[in-house]
């Protein structure tokens, strides 16, 4: 099986979630500057979880060459892209400070429990693929949105978020990372019971990628 196989088992979640209202209001730039700013705080608390996720994966992987995939994941988002998030936050008004001070909100604790509990219980495969819908998806969101008629470029304040994910350097970290994946995935069959975990698995964290967006709307 491959990754293929799952966004194709779970195409109506995943169309739900990759175009989402939340999504799509982003596009036409008319997403409420609350829901936004929700979201960006909530996703800081979230890459905390999702670096610890990665710490796993390093835990358990058996070889050393194995290990250099999660810790450059690991390194990239602990250098680079936790300082690159709280400096977007920062344009926005929100400090380093609230950033920490702020609680996690209900979708966000059961999407990261959710992950690490994958985890610490299940194998590595099983981990990554827990962790796929949020890279591929927004990958898939990055590509989406500047295709459509109703995305607006001009005095849309969210076009810097879209330009973020629709630009090379993302797409290409998706590409790899369903390389990856596939690859782990080879030789398990769609149909066996490893097969049907992993689609529970992808399902499950889909689910949580679309709760993550309603949480945002709900707080406009």
């Amino acid at each position: 099986m491959n990754v293929s196989d799952l966004i194709t088992a779970n195409q109506s979640l995943w169309q739900e979630y990759t175009q989402h209202r939340f999504v799509r209001q982003l596009g036409d730039g008319t997403l409420p500057d609350s829901a936004f700013r929700h979201y960006l705080i909530q996703d800081y608390l979230f890459l905390k979880h999702f670096a610890r996720a990665y710490a796993l994966a390093i835990y358990k992987c058996d070889s050393f060459s194995a290990m250099q995939r999660p810790l450059t994941a690991l390194t990239g988002l602990l250098e680079h892209e936790t300082s690159l998030h709280v400096a977007y936050c920062q344009e926005w008004g929100i400090s380093e400070q609230d950033l920490e001070n702020i609680e996690e909100d209900s979708g966000t604790v059961a999407y990261t429990r959710l992950v690490l509990d994958i985890g610490q219980s299940g194998s590595l495969t099983e981990l990554y693929v827990a962790l796929a819908p949020c890279a591929l998806g927004y990958a898939e969101i990055g590509a989406w949105l500047p295709k459509q008629s109703f995305t607006a470029r001009a005095n849309n304040p969210y076009i810097a978020w879209i330009d973020m994910y629709a630009g090379e350097t993302f797409q290409q970290l998706a590409v790899d990372e369903t390389r990856s994946l596939d690859e782990m995935m080879k030789e398990i069959s769609a149909d066996s019971q490893q097969g049907r975990k992993l689609n529970r698995i992808f399902r499950d964290a889909t689910r949580m990628e679309i709760a993550f967006w309603e949480q945002g709307l709900n707080k406009q």
